[in-house]
C-alpha cells in the first residue's frame, strides 16, 4: 500500500512539473514582432541568439556551449520564442528582463556598464603614453666619450672624498 501511495505521488508530481510553463514573453515584451523561424534557420538563429546570452549556472561560457540543465532550458526558450515570431531583441530584453543585465554577455552601453566598455581602451592609451615617454628617454641618453666633464665648483670635494675613500694614498 505504501508504494502505491508514493507511485500516485511521484506520478502527480511529475505531471504537475509538466504543466509548469515559464511566463509567457508577452508578459515582458509584447507580442511577436518577427516572423516565425523554422527549419535549419531557426537552429542557427537558436545557436547565435543562445551564443549572447551568459549561462547563470556556468557564468563563463554562453547559453550556446554550456552542457548546464539549465542553459539547455534556456536555449529551448530560444528556440520556442523564435518559432513564435519573437526578433532577437525582444529575445534578449526577455532574458534581461527575468534574469537582469548580467544575463547579456554584451552589456548595454549604459550607467556602470560603461567603465566594463571604457576602461580597457583607457588603459592601452595610458600603457601606449607610458612606452612612448620611456622610449623618447632612452633616445636622449648621450653617447659616452672619451672626453672629461666639464669642471664644476665642487670638484675639490669630490676630490677630497675620493683621497678618503682610497685610503688618503693621493
Amino acid at each position: 500500500m505504501g508504494k502505491k501511495i508514493v507511485l500516485l505521488l511521484v506520478v502527480t508530481l511529475s505531471l504537475g512539473a509538466q504543466t509548469l510553463k515559464v511566463p509567457d514573453a508577452a508578459q515582458f515584451v509584447g507580442q511577436p514582432q518577427g516572423t516565425p523561424v523554422t527549419g535549419a534557420q531557426l537552429t542557427r538563429r537558436t545557436n547565435e541568439i543562445g551564443g549572447l546570452l551568459r549561462c547563470p549556472v556556468c557564468q563563463g561560457m554562453s547559453v550556446a556551449d554550456s552542457p548546464a540543465e539549465m542553459a539547455v532550458n534556456m536555449k529551448g526558450q530560444v528556440h520556442e520564442l523564435l518559432q513564435r515570431g519573437y526578433t532577437e531583441e525582444q529575445i534578449l530584453t526577455y532574458f534581461e528582463r527575468s534574469y537582469g543585465q548580467f544575463v547579456l554577455l554584451r552589456p548595454k552601453f549604459e550607467g556602470t556598464t560603461t567603465l566594463v566598455w571604457l576602461l580597457p581602451a583607457v588603459a592601452l592609451l595610458i600603457g601606449a603614453a607610458v612606452l612612448v615617454v620611456t622610449f623618447r628617454r632612452l633616445g636622449r641618453v648621450p653617447a659616452t666619450s672619451n672626453q672629461q666633464p666639464p669642471t664644476a665648483p665642487d670638484d675639490a670635494y669630490l676630490s677630497r672624498v675620493r683621497d678618503l675613500v682610497s685610503g688618503g694614498k693621493s
